[in-house]
């Protein structure tokens, strides 16, 4: 493992050399103390950064006011869970509230520091951790949404990312094997043939894929024998990311391996990424540089070394061969007379109030589990079909839909100037706004995706959607004002790629009518009035 204390401090970033001087992860031991010191007594250093080891967040736009980031591995929780979350941010008022993220995971918002003592001890009691869930560490690990449930899955990949999450962080308690990472790193795992995970912005994921002859292979040998025997497991990508320097989709790292590989293999991945990640210049430090680096064919035998054996060379090719499902509305389980249900969770923002409900529609209804999706959605499972008609009654699912518009349907947004000193723009509020009133204005054959981040960091992922709006500062009339930059041509699913940036400096205020123009030419869109007169 790296000891980044025997490298010359001058080449050494100001985040190397903090990691240098104490593990994150020893932040763990000092919760009593910090609580009882409160956030403006405390070293600026743990305050700041070291913090986010246990998923704590100083935001000095809500100073005294920290977010935690959990760890949901597959984004799957019970009631039990929602409702100490619930408890958690309800204690804040209106301070408190928690976003679904991107990775299946959840943020809440308004924590006092001097209460993380009794929060910890409430998640323990539940099986709830936020260890390693910032910073330089491994995020939170995602799979399919309905993993379990899909009779056309390939692959249940729930105990598969359990495994991957107890191996990193030791069962929750902390792992300082991989808490000091050159940066952070994202993990994914298919399990159906629709790309649900966008695999494609991972920094390491697994592709379901069926390989012939592997009785007779000769490891690493590149021919396949005469046997013809059919195996299930995956392809394996490397180096997806988003940064504000650079995006890129991750490539295939020419290797398959089964499903009882796949944990070796992301230990072996990341102690290659650990031990020899450039640590210098932080923008430089994500996996795909060093592939770069080195070269695809060197990181490979490099990871072979690691795992201690030849990797199979990649089947020719994967099973993800469906265009992307959002989940949204009812569907049929594999399991006879059952039913999961996908509510609409606008811009991913969730109050107290609506966790409890969440909780109670879960034990009522199903089987008290609760999934989110990378959409920032919710679903529901187990739901028997002699509930169902009673559950598309309750009253929250007015405010929770099971058919929204086509554009809030595949609304995404990341938290914005509201709550994160990163964002140039605020996001979520005016994505809303936004979007009911283009859906006012205008009628669609087909959801569009719109997808709203508020600085180049892309945590609301502008380079996957059909619309990408990413915040920046334009200009109108001599004066600095809120911005976007807008970005088409993302795709998931099928044959995913990412977009790229179309126009640049749109000021806020002029962004309707901008959208409206490109909805109508690129997407089919009528305004509402047309549409009627041609529907006559």
């Amino acid at each position: 493992m790296t000891d980044t204390a025997t490298t010359p401090k001058a080449s050494l970033n100001k985040f190397e050399k903090f990691k240098a001087e104490k593990d994150g992860l020893a932040i763990k031991s000092e919760i009593e103390k910090i609580a009882s010191l409160g956030w403006e007594a405390m070293d600026e250093t743990d305050r700041d950064h070291r913090l986010k080891w246990v998923g704590v967040f100083f935001r000095p736009v809500t100073p005294g006011k920290f977010m935690m980031r959990m760890r949901m591995p597959n984004g799957i929780l019970t009631s039990d869970q929602m409702r100490v979350l619930a408890e958690v941010v309800q204690r804040y008022g209106d301070d408190g509230n928690a976003d679904i993220t991107t990775r299946q995971n959840i943020q809440l918002r308004g924590i006092r520091i001097e209460d993380l003592p009794h929060i910890f001890n409430k998640f323990h009691a539940v099986g709830l951790t936020s260890v390693q869930s910032g910073m330089d560490n491994i995020r939170n690990i995602t799979g399919d949404p309905i993993a379990g449930l899909d009779a056309d899955e390939l692959y249940d990949t729930r105990e598969l990312v359990q495994q991957i999450q107890d191996m990193l962080t030791n069962k929750g308690e902390g792992n300082r094997e991989f808490s000091n990472l050159p940066r952070k790193f994202n993990i994914a795992i298919a399990g159906g043939r629709d790309n649900s995970v966008h695999a494609e912005i991972n920094d390491l994921a697994f592709v379901p894929a069926f390989k012939e002859g592997i009785g007779d292979w000769v490891l690493g040998g590149g021919e396949e024998s005469s046997t013809h025997q059919k195996v299930f497991g995956f392809n394996v990508l490397v180096g997806g990311f988003f940064s504000a320097k650079r995006c890129e989709a991750a490539i295939p790292l020419n290797a398959w391996v089964t499903a009882e590989e796949v944990v070796a293999l992301c230990r072996a991945v990341l102690e290659v990424y650990r031990d020899n990640g450039l640590r210098a210049n932080r923008l430089k430090s994500r996996l795909m540089w060093l592939i770069d680096e080195w070269g695809i064919d060197k990181f490979r035998a490099e990871v072979e070394q690691r795992l201690g054996k030849s990797l199979l060379y990649a089947a020719p090719k994967d099973e993800i061969d469906w265009e992307k499902r959002d989940h949204i509305g009812v569907y049929k389980q594999k399991q006879e007379g059952l039913n999961y249900v996908g509510l609409h969770i606008p811009v991913g923002r969730l109050y107290a109030e609506d966790m409890f409900e969440l909780a109670r529609i879960a034990d009522v209804y199903g089987s008290g589990e609760i999934r989110m999706t990378v959409e920032q959605n919710i679903i529901i499972p187990n739901i028997t079909d002699s509930r169902l008609k009673t559950l598309l009654t309750d009253p929250l699912l007015e405010r929770f839909s099971l058919d929204p518009g086509a554009l809030t349907r595949s609304l995404v947004s990341c938290t914005g100037a509201q709550f994160c000193n990163f964002a140039l723009i605020e996001t979520k509020n005016r994505a809303l706004e936004m979007i009911k009133g283009l859906e006012a204005e205008l009628t669609f054959t087909r959801p569009v995706r719109i997808h709203w981040t508020g600085c180049p960091n892309s945590c609301g992922q502008p380079q996957v959607a059909d619309i990408g709006l990413m915040g920046t500062k334009a200009r109108k009339n001599g004066k600095a004002v809120e911005g976007v930059d807008i970005y088409m041509g993302g795709k998931v699913g099928k044959d995913a790629h990412l977009g790229s940036c179309v126009q640049k400096g749109i000021p806020c205020e002029d962004l309707h009518l901008v959208l409206r123009d490109l909805l109508i030419t690129n997407f089919g869109a009528k305004p509402r009035q047309e549409a009627l007169v041609s529907s006559q």
